[in-house]
């Protein structure tokens, strides 16, 4: 990886599992990380469980309730409030809910911290990422090292989707029967779609954007709601986190990748993304949607 010395780095789900070990694998390489959990008790736990990995990290902590919009706009606000630039965004975070829930949005709550917080956050720190991105060499006073990379990226763990499709009549799994195997298969989708589209929308701006499907990752609170067979074949096929990241890592700081957007990786490969993942309409569609429900024009 190339150093990230005098660079910023905001990721979410930083408290625990994959979103963890993004945070320090980027804190490791010199990054200052700014790890994002649910409450100020939860993002000073992650400040705390990275700082035990790596113990000279730079870190912030940012207190953020994805599922909910006004928090989202609120720690947005403080982090731009400390820094007028981001050179790397991780969104991590996720959920699997066993049952339906509701946010104070009216949002079904899988929909709003899978989909809804990626596409806001990303917005509205899309100024940042910019500013990263037009400084080029530079952070703050710091000169990047040689061979940094010069982009700003935008990294979203995703996940293949198989012949999974978005129900545009039922974003948010209201009808019918709801199961985490209904909600959860099309928030990944999404995902993809929207890095597609982020892509579309900043080409020239100098920031990137790349989805990454990590595959199944052992250990981690992300199925303690569901628990069940998916859980047990997770843990014991799964990998470690720590592992898991490898092309994560290498998305966010590699030369390599530095002029690759709008794709879906896995094991540093390109992934093909069959279906409705490869349709303009459809990830069209989506932004719109997600557009109107964060109320941006």
């Amino acid at each position: 990886m190339a150093s990230m010395d005098g660079t910023v780095v905001l990721v979410t789900g930083a408290a625990s599992g994959l979103g963890q070990a993004v945070a320090a694998g980027l804190a490791r390489e010199g990054a200052l990380v700014v790890a994002v959990g649910r409450s100020a008790a939860r993002a000073e736990e992650a400040v705390e469980g990275i700082r035990r990995l790596v113990p000279a990290a730079l870190l912030e902590p940012l207190a953020c309730d994805l599922s909910v919009q006004s928090s989202i706009r609120t720690a947005a606000a403080e982090f731009l409030s400390r820094h007028d630039r981001l050179d790397v965004l991780v969104n991590a975070a996720g959920v699997f809910r066993k049952e339906r829930h509701v946010t104070p949005d009216g949002l079904e709550l899988t929909f709003a911290t899978n989909v809804m917080a990626y596409f806001l956050l990303t917005n509205v720190l899309l100024g940042a990422l910019k500013n990263a991105a037009a400084a080029g060499g530079k952070s703050g006073t710091a000169e990047r090292p040689a061979g940094a990379a010069r982009t700003s990226r935008i990294v979203n763990i995703a996940s293949r989707y198989g012949n999974t499709k978005l129900n545009f009549d039922d974003l948010q799994t209201a009808k019918g029967r709801y199961s985490y195997l209904r909600s959860t298969p099309p928030t990944m989708l999404a995902r993809v779609l929207l890095t597609q589209e982020f892509a579309e929308r900043l080409q020239g701006s100098g920031v990137v954007a790349n989805a990454v499907h990590p595959g199944l990752v052992k250990n981690t609170s992300l199925l303690h709601d569901v628990g069940g067979p998916f859980r047990w074949v997770t843990n014991t096929f799964g990998v470690p986190a720590e592992k898991a990241v490898d092309t994560a890592l290498w998305l966010a700081t590699s030369t390599e990748t530095a002029g690759v957007s709008g794709k879906l990786w896995a094991k540093r490969k390109e992934l093909p993304t069959p279906g409705m993942g490869s349709d303009p309409d459809a990830r069209q569609r989506l932004w719109n949607a997600c557009s109107r429900l964060a109320g941006l024009p």
